[in-house]
């Protein structure tokens, strides 16, 4: 009987290849919402199944199983869900976030995707695109790509100089503030030392506007950390 259907995701959980090799930047679980890869799971749980049933366990063992938590690992599931399988689900959910990457980014996103630890950054782009990335990424669902959503623009944001940032911070548009605001709130941002979180007022009054309209949650963090600079004075290097 083919699988039916559902509009409810299935949550994946770790894999383990005989090899013990991984994909760098894979979560620990994630979700399929995709209809159609939905279904190519749970036609590959039912072979599982039958296969179990018929023969006994397999030498592949990964999270394959029914929702009880019953393994049935067959080769074809090991092809499916291996996040290191080139036309496994993992990797078409790394490949789709690549390719929504900004234009000037897209080179450095296939890189990570593929399986780079950590590929050389990308020369030109300016900060407010990075800025933007990071503003589009969904909270939910959170698919095979999204720890390389959240990290692979913040890795880029973090090594920048303070007033590079807040420059960046003038540029945006509201996509980049929200993902400006997101960067200054989280910890690549408040772990550094004071002397390199003094940021001018116009940009820092930017992110506290944003943050009172869109994201109230950061606005305390913000207030507390976005230091004051001695003056109002940026320049571009």
């Amino acid at each position: 009987m083919s699988p039916t259907s559902r509009t409810d995701p299935l949550v994946m959980g770790s894999f383990s290849r005989p090899d013990g090799a991984r994909h760098p930047h894979h979560p620990r679980s994630y979700e399929i919402t995709d209809p159609a890869e939905a279904d190519e799971v749970r036609a590959v749980r039912e072979l599982g199944r039958r296969l179990a049933a018929a023969a006994g366990p397999d030498l592949f063992a990964c999270s394959c199983g029914d929702d009880d938590g019953t393994l049935h690992p067959t080769p074809e599931s090991h092809r499916l869900l291996d996040p290191l399988s080139p036309d496994g689900i993992p990797a078409r959910h790394r490949a789709r976030w690549a390719a929504a990457a900004p234009g000037a980014l897209r080179e450095y996103a296939g890189a990570l995707a593929a399986g780079a630890e950590e590929p050389a950054p990308p020369r030109g782009v300016p900060l407010s695109v990075v800025f933007g990335w990071l503003g589009a990424v969904r909270q939910e669902p959170r698919d095979a790509a999204w720890l390389l959503a959240e990290r692979a623009p913040v890795r880029l944001l973090a090594g920048a100089a303070t007033m590079e940032l807040a420059w960046a911070v003038r540029e945006s548009d509201r996509t980049g503030l929200e993902g400006a605001v997101r960067f200054f709130a989280g910890e690549e941002f408040t772990t550094r030392h004071p002397k390199r979180r003094r940021v001018p007022d116009t940009a820092r009054d930017l992110l506290l506007r944003h943050a009172r309209s869109h994201r109230p949650g950061d606005l305390a963090v913000l207030e507390r950390r976005l230091l004051r600079a001695p003056e109002d004075r940026i320049r571009r290097s």
